[in-house]
């Protein structure tokens, strides 16, 4: 992997994490045009995946801090305030689904489901759910409030994101969406809930390049597109929740589904 690799691996992890446009769906596109048959794979994909959720920890420090006093203050038997002790259980209960089925689901994962043409069929189906959500969510008058029962749902919504092209993003706002949550709502919550799954597996895949006994080279060359990836998402997680206070999921769909097409036509 040259420093140019890294440049556009990076670009498009910090970018298409958050976009639900498939962050691991673009890096198997990307290594397939980029001929990166010597890369690490799935662990430099998820080193950069490691890198954007630092993105995340940045952004919403002061959400985060607010759930950890929540927690010591639960701990302590205090009295906590509903809604963060709600947010605090509904991330708890809604990482447990991704975290299992990632587990039973690792071996495939590696293997088959990052083959493009699979990538490109999940694009669609993807595209088709943003669009069922989209129409479900202008039957409500009103946005219901995040409950453990929802998280919960939204939960099982995000273990899509198992399937590459599919997107973490994406798949969570789609599902609060469905629940009846305001598209910022489900953002929101989708990002925070993306921390403990990414942060585990970026982790562990951080520990197999260690062991890997990668050359010093190498690992510049990843620092340096984690920390594209960590910029670039910071600026793309700002920019998304001000879009969608005020804009649908549409023009994601577009773009799924022409890159589906490019995906089905030239590789």
């Amino acid at each position: 992997m040259t420093y140019i690799d890294a440049l556009i691996l990076g670009l498009l992890q910090g970018v298409t994490e958050f976009l639900p446009v498939s962050s691991t769906g673009h890096l198997v596109i990307a290594h397939e045009l980029l001929g990166m048959e010597t890369d690490p794979g799935l662990a430099v994909d998820a080193t950069l995946h490691f890198a954007t959720v630092l993105a995340v920890l940045i952004y919403f420090r002061k959400d985060i801090y607010k759930l950890l006093q929540s927690l010591f203050d639960l701990l302590r038997r205090k009295e906590v305030e509903t809604s963060n002790k709600t947010l605090l259980y509904g991330l708890i209960v809604g990482t447990i689904p991704a975290v299992v089925l990632g587990l039973l689901l690792e071996s495939k994962i590696e293997t088959i489901f990052r083959e493009p043409k699979f990538v490109a069929w999940i694009l669609i189906l993807g595209s088709l759910l943003f669009l069922y959500a989209e129409r479900v969510t202008k039957r409500f008058t009103k946005h219901k409030e995040l409950t453990v029962k929802t998280a919960t749902t939204v939960g099982f919504f995000q273990s899509l994101a198992l399937l590459p092209g599919m997107s973490r993003s994406g798949a969570t706002i789609s599902g609060g969406m469905l629940m009846g949550l305001s598209r910022e709502q489900s953002a929101r919550f989708a990002f925070l809930l993306s921390i403990p799954v990414i942060f585990g597996a970026g982790l562990l895949k951080l520990i197999e390049l260690g062991e890997a006994g990668l050359p010093q080279s190498e690992w510049f060359i990843i620092l340096f597109a984690s920390l594209v990836a960590f910029s670039s998402g910071l600026l793309c997680i700002h920019y998304l929740l001000r879009f969608l206070k005020n804009h649908t999921l549409h023009v994601f769909v577009i773009y799924r589904i022409v890159l589906a097409f490019v995906v089905f036509l030239f590789i």
